[in-house]
């Protein structure tokens, strides 16, 4: 049996978190007494830590701004999260993809920008947490493009390189991947769009849920 580890962004990958991210990030801005960065800035930046994210988007603010804006997200997020307008649906196919991967008897990992809050939460909220056996966030190391989260999931799983795949929807995941030496693969429902992902060295991008499961099966059959 041929052993394959699915590594998967959350963000833009598995869930649709636009609006929500979008509105805090937003209003986090507006309570700063700066202009809000709306969703195209904002996605540039996400499945970043929120301290890099916002180095990015609010170059000309000191330390102690920017701390500022970073807790008034977070204390957004918290709120907005209770409100069933601003919930983060599973893209659809997203869990029957999981649940078959699974069944295939492959291995699923997560590597996020999320915090460990906030990973917990949607794990949680979609009833997940059986279905990864590894799962590492902006909370325990380096975050992306750095490939700290695919190696701690490799390690934890026992998993090589050659048998690895991360799957994510930005030029920061598919970074991440060919740091690790693993193999991305790009979404194109999410955040990024096909010409960034390929360009941080994406070795396919999908643009439908059952495109990117025939892509998985195609990586397994090569292997």
């Amino acid at each position: 049996m041929t052993f394959r580890f699915a590594v998967f962004d959350i963000d833009g990958t598995l869930v649709d978190s636009r609006a929500i991210i979008t509105a805090c990030m937003d209003r986090a801005f507006m309570g700063a007494g700066l202009a809000p960065p709306g969703f195209e800035r904002t996605r540039r930046v996400i499945g970043l830590s929120l301290g890099p994210g916002l180095a990015y988007l609010a170059p000309d603010a000191d330390d102690a701004l920017r701390q500022s804006i970073l807790e008034s997200y977070r204390a957004a997020f918290f709120e907005m999260r209770q409100d069933p307008a601003f919930q983060s649906p599973a893209y659809d196919g997203a869990e029957a993809l999981l649940r078959s991967l699974l069944a295939d008897n492959w291995v699923l990992g997560i590597a996020t920008g999320k915090s460990r809050r906030g990973l917990d939460a949607m794990l949680e909220q979609h009833a997940w947490g059986d279905l990864f056996q590894a799962h590492f966030c902006a909370d325990d190391g380096p975050g992306k493009p750095h490939p700290h989260m695919v190696l701690e999931n490799m390690r934890v799983v026992g998993a090589k390189p050659d048998q690895t795949l991360v799957i994510g929807d930005s030029e920061h995941d598919m970074a991440m991947a060919v740091a690790a030496g693993t193999t991305a693969i790009g979404v194109s429902w999410g955040f990024g769009t096909t010409e960034e992902m390929l360009a941080a060295g994406a070795a396919r991008v999908t643009h439908r849920m059952p495109e990117l499961a025939q892509a998985l099966t195609e990586h397994k059959t090569r292997a």
